[in-house]
């Protein structure tokens, strides 16, 4: 599974795809850029339908859903948009007549809801959203199959729903777990093949704290000092000038490629330029290796990883150094350092939390 960005790109794929299997067909997919994804778990007896959590996906639509974080309740979706998604999913709930659990996964772009795919059976989310709200989803969904209704034999459950969405006491962080530092020389960019091994959850008064703790427990502790190496292809300049101007108020050094360097400090904030692995030394791999970098932000250039982009996200995970390739990504990590300067690592056990809500 791939993007494709060209005809070329998609020629090379369709070669490949040959060699593999002559018999087997190709789906081929419009590609949503720069999308919110949103998954949404339910529950239905076919007659009502309660949803159980929405969803916000932190990495962006074509990060495969089961290696990109996400966060409950969703932090940055429009009203307008969460009322379509709500109306969406019991409309589909009830067409499908589906008893039991149902996921869907939803992308918003430009403030338009797409529907990705609708999932009649339980996903590997309603753990993380029985753990959240408190009610044990697959034993209620069990319960509908062996005949119960949701009104009559949950009438506690669907009162504490608002709007119909079961309501969280904090944020509440799923992370995944990579297993790149078992496996010399592969390259850690995240894309539509899921790589995944495992997942984490963290919990916390704000969405910074509790994504700076899923981190901790994913094994990629987010670094409460030192220095931050930036490269971003040119349409994220702009995005990447925003989080160097906060790693900086938080006392961060910053390092970049020209290209980012040249962008960071026209705006009048310090940043060191560093060589591409291609254009000398010392290079940003070389500045890894020494532990010269705390936390690196790489996103791509386009349709391939250029050689010097995967020497970096190697030596990152080599080093056992963050190594973020997303700029959503990105963002939340800026949240999550900014709570581990600000906030006391605090623990709460579920059953503590569900307590104080009830």
């Amino acid at each position: 599974m791939v993007i494709a960005y060209d005809q070329d790109h998609i020629q090379r794929y369709m070669r490949e795809a040959v060699t593999f299997s002559q018999d087997r067909p190709v789906l081929i997919d419009r590609f949503l850029e720069d999308a919110t994804e949103v998954d949404v778990d339910c529950l239905s007896d076919t007659k009502d339908v309660l949803i159980a959590g929405i969803m916000e996906h932190i990495e962006e639509a074509g990060v495969h859903s089961g290696d990109s974080s996400c966060v409950l309740p969703a932090f940055s979706i429009g009203e307008r948009e969460l009322q379509t998604i709500r109306e969406y999913t019991v409309k589909l709930a009830k067409a499908l007549n589906v008893i039991g659990l149902m996921n869907v996964q939803y992308a918003i772009q430009n403030g338009k809801v797409f529907v990705l795919e609708v999932n009649p059976r339980a996903s590997r989310t309603a753990p993380y959203v029985s753990k959240a709200t408190g009610v044990p989803l697959p034993k209620i969904a069990v319960g509908l199959m062996l005949g119960k209704t949701l009104l009559k034999d949950f009438p506690e459950v669907m009162a504490s729903a608002i709007n119909g969405v079961l309501p969280v006491p904090q944020f509440f962080v799923k992370s995944p777990v990579f297993p790149f530092n078992k496996f010399p020389g592969v390259d850690p960019v995240l894309g539509p093949e899921m790589r995944s091994t495992g997942e984490v959850m963290g919990v916390g008064e704000n969405f910074g704290e509790a994504f700076a703790k899923a981190q901790l427990a994913a094994g990629s502790p987010l670094p409460d000092k030192g220095t931050v190496f930036i490269s971003v292809n040119d349409r994220h300049k702009p995005e990447a000038v925003e989080l160097a101007r906060k790693f900086t108020e938080m006392g961060y050094e910053l390092a970049a490629t020209r290209g980012t360097a040249s962008a960071i400090n026209a705006t009048g904030i310090k940043c060191k330029s560093v060589f591409k692995v291609n254009e000398g030394r010392p290079n940003a791999v070389d500045l890894l290796k020494a532990g010269k970098v705390q936390l690196a932000i790489y996103t791509t250039t386009g349709m391939t990883s250029f050689s010097d982009e995967k020497s970096i996200r190697r030596a990152a995970i080599a080093y056992r150094v963050p190594c973020i390739t997303t700029m959503s990504g990105a963002k939340a990590a800026v949240e999550g350092m900014a709570s581990r300067k600000r906030d006391p690592i605090r623990v709460w056990t579920l059953q503590d939390i569900h307590a104080n809500k009830k």
